[in-house]
C-alpha cells in the first residue's frame, strides 16, 4: 500500500505543538556571531559614556551661567559628545541589523539541512506547509532579538546603571521614589510577558496551519476548480487566517497593557521629580543645576526602559517561535545505524529477498493518518458521499495496524518480478522498505544476500532506480529532472533516455530541448509524460535494479505498449520489481507475487496463478485475461 500524505495541509488539524524554548537555547544562535557582538558591546560602552557625559556637561553649563563664569570649551565639548554618540549609534545599528540578518540566515540554513535529512516518517506525519512556515516565518522573529532586544541591552544597561549612579549622587531620596514607581511597572510588564510568549507560540502554530492550507489549495487548484469547491476552500483557508489573526490580536491585547504602563511610569516619575525636586530646591537641599541634571538623567532612563520593555516582548515572541524551530532541530536524522558498512555481496544470492517481513507504521504516523482519514470522511459527508472500500483499506489495516504480515519472496538477478493485488495490500510499502524509507518491524530484507540494515543508505539506494506511484516532477527544466541522480549526464545522454521512453515529441515542442521548463509540479506535461520522465530519470542513472510503482497507470494503450518495449530494451542485464494494477503489463513476468491485506497469497507465473490462486484468477477475469 502507498503512504498517503496526511502532512500536506489538511484543514482543521492542529500542528504538533512543540515545547517552549528557553533563553539558553537562543544563545547558540547569538554566539555564532560573538565577534560582531563584542564590537557592538564595545561601541555600546563608548556610546553610553558619551550619552552619560552630556547631562554632566549641561549641569556645568548651568552652574557657570548662574555664576556668570565664561563657558569656555564646554559648549563644544557638549556638541562633540552629541555627535560622537550619534555616530556610534549609527554604526551600532548597522552591525545589529547585519547580525540579525545573519542569525536568520544561519537558523534557516540549519533548519533546511535538518528538514531535508529527516526520516520519511516525519514527512508522513507532518504537514508540508507547517515545515515551510518554520523555515520562513518563525526564523524571521529571531531577527528582532538582536535588532530590538538582546544586543541593544548592553549599551542601554550601561546607560541605565550610569544614570542611576549619577542620580544617586545628586539626590538619593528622589532616586528612591523613581525606583519604586519604575520597579512596580516593570514587575507588571514581566508578568504580562509570559502571556505574550504563549500567545506568540500559538500564533506561529496558526501561521503554520495557514501556510499548510494555502499550500494544499494552490497545489490542487485544478481539482478544486473542476469540483466547484473554490468557495469552500476559500472559507477553509480564511478560517486558518482568522485563527492566526485572533492569536495576533491576543498578543496585541497583552502588548496594549504594556505601552500605557510604561507611559504612566514615565509620567508619574516626572511628576514626582518636578514636585518633590521643586520642594527640595526651595528648601535648599539641592540647587537648580542639580535638579535639571537629575531630570535629564531621568529622560535618559526612558530609552533603556523602553528598550527593556520592547526586548521583553520581542524576546518572548522569538522564544515562542524558537520552540517550533528547536522542535525540528531536535528531531533525529535519517541514520544508517551501527550495523551499516561496506558489507560485500554474497555470490549467486538473489538480488532482493524478503524473509518473513512484518511492518507497521510508527505511532505518530498512524495517528496522523487516522486524523487524515477522519477528516476525509467528514469532507465526503459534507457532499453526501461514502468512502470507497479500497480507501478504507489504504488506511489502517485491522486493529493491530500491521501493514505487512510475514511477507517472503525472492527476486533473482536479471529476473522480472511483479507485485499485484488490490489497493491497500501493501505493494508500495514493500518498495518503501526496499529503499529503507522505513525498516521492517520484524524479519529481514536481503540485498545481494546482505541484510539491508548492514548497508549504508546511500550505497543501498544507489543500487535501485525507484519510480514512485505519483511520478513527482520537480519545478525546473527537463534536464533538471533527469539529472537529479546523475548531475554529470550530458545533453546527449538525456535525449537518449527520453527517446527510449517515447518522449521525443516533448523535445520537439521547444527549441530549448532538454532545457525546456516543465512548470510547477510538471504542470506543462501530461500525467503520462510525467511518469515517463520519472522512468527516464531512473534509466539515466543505470542502476542494476529498477523499482517501478504503477509506472504505466496514466498511459494510454499505444504509449503503454511503447513503454513496455522501452523497459524491455533497457531491462537487459537488469533486475525489475514492478507494481501494476494492469495485469496485461506483467503477465509475461518471471514471477508474480500476489498480495492481499499484507500477506502473500500466491506466487508463480501467470498461468500457474490462474490455476492456483482465486484472488489472482478474479483479478484476471475482471481484466479479461482469462
Amino acid at each position: 500500500m502507498s503512504v498517503p500524505a496526511p502532512a500536506r495541509g489538511r484543514r482543521g488539524r492542529r500542528a504538533p505543538e512543540g515545547p517552549r524554548a528557553s533563553f539558553r537555547q537562543l544563545l547558540p544562535f547569538l554566539l555564532e556571531h560573538k565577534r560582531t557582538l563584542v564590537v557592538v558591546a564595545v561601541l555600546s560602552v563608548l556610546g553610553a559614556g558619551a550619552t552619560l557625559a552630556q547631562p554632566l556637561v549641561v549641569g556645568q553649563v548651568i552652574t557657570r551661567v548662574q555664576n556668570s563664569v565664561p563657558l569656555g570649551a564646554l559648549v563644544w565639548l557638549l556638541v562633540g559628545f552629541v555627535v560622537l554618540s550619534s555616530l556610534i549609534s549609527g554604526w551600532q545599528h548597522y552591525l545589529l541589523q547585519r547580525t540579525g540578518t545573519a542569525v536568520v540566515f544561519s537558523s534557516r540554513r540549519r533548519l533546511i539541512a535538518r528538514i531535508l535529512r529527516l526520516p520519511i516518517s516525519e514527512f508522513d506525519a507532518r504537514r508540508t506547509g507547517d515545515l515551510v512556515s518554520r523555515v520562513g516565518t518563525d526564523t524571521t522573529l529571531l531577527y528582532a532579538v538582536l535588532t530590538q532586544g538582546f544586543a541593544d541591552a548592553v549599551g542601554n544597561t550601561l546607560i541605565l546603571v550610569g544614570a542611576v549612579i549619577a542620580m544617586a549622587f545628586i539626590d538619593p531620596l528622589l532616586l528612591a521614589l523613581i525606583v519604586v514607581v519604575v520597579g512596580a511597572s516593570l514587575a507588571v510588564v514581566v508578568l504580562l510577558s509570559t502571556r505574550i510568549r504563549a500567545a506568540s507560540a500559538e500564533q506561529q502554530q496558526k501561521v503554520g496551519e495557514l501556510s499548510s492550507g494555502v499550500e494544499r489549495a494552490v497545489g490542487s487548484i485544478r481539482t478544486i476548480r473542476a469540483a466547484g469547491a473554490t468557495e469552500r476552500e476559500v472559507a477553509a483557508v480564511t478560517e486558518n487566517a482568522t485563527a492566526a489573526y485572533a492569536a495576533g490580536v491576543r498578543i496585541a491585547r497583552v502588548s496594549a497593557f504594556i505601552v500605557p504602563i510604561a507611559f504612566v511610569a514615565l509620567q508619574v516619575s516626572l511628576l514626582v521629580v518636578l514636585g518633590v525636586g521643586g520642594y527640595r530646591v526651595a528648601s535648599g537641599a539641592i540647587d537648580v543645576a542639580s535638579l535639571v541634571t537629575f531630570v535629564i538623567f531621568l529622560f535618559l532612563l526612558v530609552q533603556p526602559l523602553a528598550s527593556a520593555i520592547g526586548a521583553i516582548t520581542s524576546v518572548n515572541q522569538a522564544l515562542g517561535a524558537l520552540g517550533r524551530i528547536q522542535e525540528v532541530l531536535d528531531l533525529p536524522l535519517e541514520a544508517d545505524g551501527d550495523r551499516a558498512g561496506s558489507t560485500p555481496s554474497v555470490p549467486d544470492a538473489a538480488a532482493l529477498a524478503f524473509r518473513e517481513v512484518h511492518f507497521r507504521y510508527p505511532d505518530h504516523v498512524v495517528k496522523a493518518r487516522e486524523a487524515a482519514a477522519a477528516e476525509a470522511r467528514s469532507v465526503l459527508a459534507q457532499v453526501h458521499l461514502e468512502p470507497a472500500a479500497e480507501d478504507d483499506a489504504a488506511g489502517v489495516v485491522e486493529d493491530d495496524r500491521e501493514v505487512l504480515r510475514g511477507v517472503s519472496f525472492e527476486v533473482r538477478r536479471g529476473a522480472r518480478v511483479a507485485l499485484v493485488g488490490p489497493s491497500g495490500a501493501g505493494k508500495s510499502t514493500i518498495l518503501s522498505l526496499v529503499e529503507r524509507f522505513y525498516d521492517p518491524t520484524e524479519g529481514a530484507i536481503l540485498v545481494d544476500g546482505v541484510d539491508a540494515r548492514d548497508l549504508a543508505r546511500d550505497d543501498l539506494r544507489a543500487r535501485f532506480g525507484y519510480v514512485e506511484q505519483d511520478a513527482p516532477t520537480l519545478a525546473g527544466t527537463i534536464a533538471d529532472n533527469l539529472r537529479l541522480a546523475t548531475p554529470d549526464a550530458t545533453d546527449a545522454d538525456c535525449e537518449r533516455v527520453l527517446r527510449a521512453v517515447n518522449l521525443g515529441d516533448v523535445l520537439a515542442r521547444s527549441p530549448l530541448g532538454v532545457d525546456a521548463p516543465v512548470g510547477e509540479d510538471g504542470v506543462m506535461l501530461s500525467g503520462g509524460e510525467r511518469q515517463r520522465l520519472a522512468i527516464a530519470r531512473a534509466l539515466l542513472a543505470a542502476p542494476p535494479v529498477l523499482l517501478l510503482d504503477e509506472s504505466t497507470s496514466s498511459l494510454d494503450g499505444v504509449n503503454e505498449q511503447r513503454m513496455r518495449e522501452a523497459i524491455d530494451a533497457v531491462a537487459a542485464g537488469r533486475t525489475l520489481l514492478v507494481i501494476a494494477h494492469r495485469l496485461s503489463t506483467v503477465v509475461d513476468s518471471d514471477l508474480i507475487v500476489v498480495l492481499d491485506k499484507g500477506r502473500v497469497v500466491g506466487q508463480g507465473t501467470h498461468s500457474e496463478l490462474v490455476a492456483s490462486t482465486p484472488l489472482y484468477r478474479d483479478l484476471a477475469k475482471h481484466q479479461l485475461l482469462v
